[in-house]
C-alpha cells in the first residue's frame, strides 16, 4: 500500500485553492490536480506492509499537532516534471516535516528526503513554468492535524482515501 502523511485543507481555503489551480492552468497547461486531492506532503512513504500501515495508523491517531499557521504567498515550480505549486517558507512545517522523519525513520519506514519546500501542487507536466502573469496569492492556512493517506492507483489515476488523522479539526 502506497502511503503518505499530509496537510489536508479545509472546504474554504481548498475551494481558493482550487481558483489558483484553474488560473495556474489557464496560464500554463498541463495537467490540473482535482481539488480533492490538493493537500502538503509532509512525508511521502512510497510502499508499506499491511502491519506497518496498522501501525503508522495507531501512530497517527496517538500524534500531537500544535496549531500553527501557514500562509501561501508565493508561487513555485519544479521544472522536472513540470510541477507547479503555490507554498512559502514554514519554520513550523520544517519542524513538523523533521520531527515526523525522525520518528518513520526509527521505525525503519525510509529515509527523509534531502530538502523539504512546503507547497500545494497544482499542476503537473505544466505545458509552460512562466509564472509571472499569475495572480499574487495570499493565503493562510490554520492547522492542527496531519492526516495518513492512502494513494491509490488504478485505471482511472490516483485517488486517496483517508487511513487515519492526528486528533484535532480543519479549520472552517
Amino acid at each position: 500500500m502506497r502511503l503518505f502523511l499530509a496537510l489536508v485543507p479545509p472546504p474554504r481555503l481548498r475551494e481558493r485553492l482550487g481558483e489558483l489551480a484553474d488560473a495556474a492552468h489557464a496560464q500554463c497547461g498541463g495537467r490540473r490536480m482535482p481539488d480533492e486531492t490538493l493537500h502538503v506532503t509532509l512525508a511521502f512513504l512510497g510502499e508499506v506492509t499491511e502491519k506497518q500501515a496498522t501501525e503508522l495508523v495507531d501512530g497517527v491517531q496517538g500524534l500531537a499537532v500544535e496549531p500553527d499557521e501557514w500562509h501561501l504567498d508565493r508561487w513555485g515550480h519544479f521544472r522536472q516534471p513540470g510541477i507547479v505549486w503555490v507554498g512559502g517558507p514554514s519554520p513550523a512545517l520544517a519542524a513538523l516535516h523533521a520531527r515526523l522523519w525522525s520518528t518513520l525513520e526509527a521505525q525503519g519506514l525510509g529515509s527523509r528526503p534531502a530538502r523539504f519546500i512546503p507547497h500545494v501542487t497544482l499542476l503537473r507536466r505544466a505545458d509552460s513554468l512562466d509564472l509571472a502573469p499569475l495572480p499574487r496569492t495570499e493565503l493562510s492556512w490554520a492547522y492542527n492535524q496531519v492526516t495518513l493517506i492512502h494513494s491509490i492507483r488504478d485505471a482511472r489515476g490516483a485517488r486517496y482515501r483517508i487511513l487515519a488523522a492526528s486528533p484535532g479539526e480543519h479549520e472552517a
